[in-house]
């Protein structure tokens, strides 16, 4: 036991102090607050402009209700978000006036144009012509607003009160509460569910990706160099792959807790909601136990190739498995209950990942943990277990690969 802790000790000393452990540290968290939170920070400081928007209306109904509809949408200082600009003249044929209107586009006169037609019997042609793609949030409030009008024009033209035209457009919006069977928890943010869960698995992914290939760098430096040599004559092949295990999940359980530190400080300053920590320990035991089943097969790995050309095409095959859960974080919150998450949370390969995700948007029940937690402690020592006699002949052979039936004949060997 001392020699493995001695090798834990020497393997998390040596990583911890490389440029690369130090920078990833620090540069990891940053990216995927980045991805995270940017996009909102740009698309909120893009609205914090009054827009020019130019409207040819043929049907010479629309511009006016439609400027009294967007007078409701404003940036700071109360101004408005939208000046709309009536470009439509009287006995003017509409090419000359969509033309004029392009030229005030390009020219930057104005951000862009409603074209507002009729397209035939009881049909209205709408398109917004700009130099750019423009807003989606904007586009979604113009085609609202235009629809409320529209609607509204045709309930009075059938003879409908005012009133009850006001009754029928006002929209009923629907608040998604989850509840538990402990009771009720409150209102459900789709954005917050989504961001944490994918947040930690995207984290796992990252973690198990850059400490394997870590890891098998060591391992194939240490047997170019003929270091290895030197360390199996001190030492057991089973001492020295636990000793790397240890120092290794030492070392990712350092960049946790200062990932931790990090979101903690972060939840302070209202940059990640309280929220996305809910259920944060059980998510945690499944990140270490998904750390560790994966580091133990990178050793394998390590074992076994003697270039890092032959590391990076086994690796690109766990590294697809560890992308999957990204893939299907999508669907998997809008019907967690389907076959193939099922059986994927109960494929050790899978397992951590898909538990991440569904810790966060379903009721998980203690039974499916308990039994989730024992098939992850079994595969992993299953694992190491298997590791260690592919380890203990591997990490002393040169020159050709392995084949698998080789590697078969190294596992059944007591």
């Amino acid at each position: 036991m001392k020699k493995i802790i001695t090798i834990a000790k020497w393997e998390f000393l040596e990583k911890v102090k490389t440029k690369a452990f130090i920078i990833s540290l620090v540069i990891t968290p940053l990216i995927i607050i980045a991805f995270s939170v940017l996009p909102t920070l740009l698309s909120q400081k893009e609205d914090l402009r009054t827009k020019i928007i130019g409207v040819v209306d043929t049907s010479g109904v629309y511009f006016t209700p439609l400027q009294k509809e967007l007078e409701e949408y404003k940036i700071e200082n109360n101004q408005p978000q939208y000046v709309l600009i009536n470009l439509t003249e009287k006995n003017k044929p509409l090419d000359e006036l969509k033309a004029k209107a392009d030229r005030d586009v390009l020219d930057k006169g104005i951000e862009g144009y409603l074209l507002i037609r009729n397209g035939g019997t009881d049909s209205l042609k709408v398109e917004f012509r700009s130099e750019k793609v423009g807003s989606f949030g904007d586009l979604r409030r113009f085609e609202e607003k235009i629809n409320k009008i529209r609607m509204q024009n045709e309930l009075l033209a059938k003879g409908m009160s005012t009133e009850l035209v006001k009754i029928l457009q006002n929209n009923v919006e629907i608040e998604h509460i989850k509840i538990e069977k402990s009771g009720e928890e409150g209102k459900s943010n789709f954005m917050v569910v989504f961001f944490s869960a994918f947040i930690f698995i995207l984290l796992l992914m990252m973690m198990v990706i850059y400490s394997g290939q870590m890891l098998v760098r060591s391992l194939i430096e240490e047997k170019s160099n003929r270091i290895i040599e030197i360390l199996i004559s001190s030492c057991k092949p089973e001492e020295l792959l636990a000793g790397k295990i240890l120092g290794l999940s030492a070392l990712g359980l350092t960049q946790i807790f200062i990932w931790s530190l990090i979101g903690i400080t972060l939840v302070g300053g209202a940059v990640i909601p309280p929220e996305a920590f809910e259920g944060i320990l059980p998510m945690l035991l499944y990140f270490v136990l998904g750390f560790l089943f994966y580091t133990t097969i990178f050793v394998s790995i390590g074992s076994i190739v003697n270039t890092e050309q032959e590391a990076q095409q086994i690796t690109t095959y766990i590294s697809l498995v560890l992308v999957m859960p990204v893939v299907l974080a999508m669907p998997a919150i809008e019907n967690p209950n389907s076959l193939l998450l099922k059986v994927m949370t109960y494929i050790p390969f899978t397992t951590p990942s898909i538990m991440l995700l569904k810790l966060k948007i379903v009721d998980v029940p203690v039974s499916e943990i308990i039994i989730t937690v024992a098939i992850m402690l079994l595969s992993t020592i299953i694992t190491i277990k298997l590791a260690a006699k592919i380890f203990r002949i591997g990490i002393l052979s040169y020159g050709k690969r392995p084949t698998l039936q080789e590697i078969s004949q190294w596992i059944r060997e007591k």
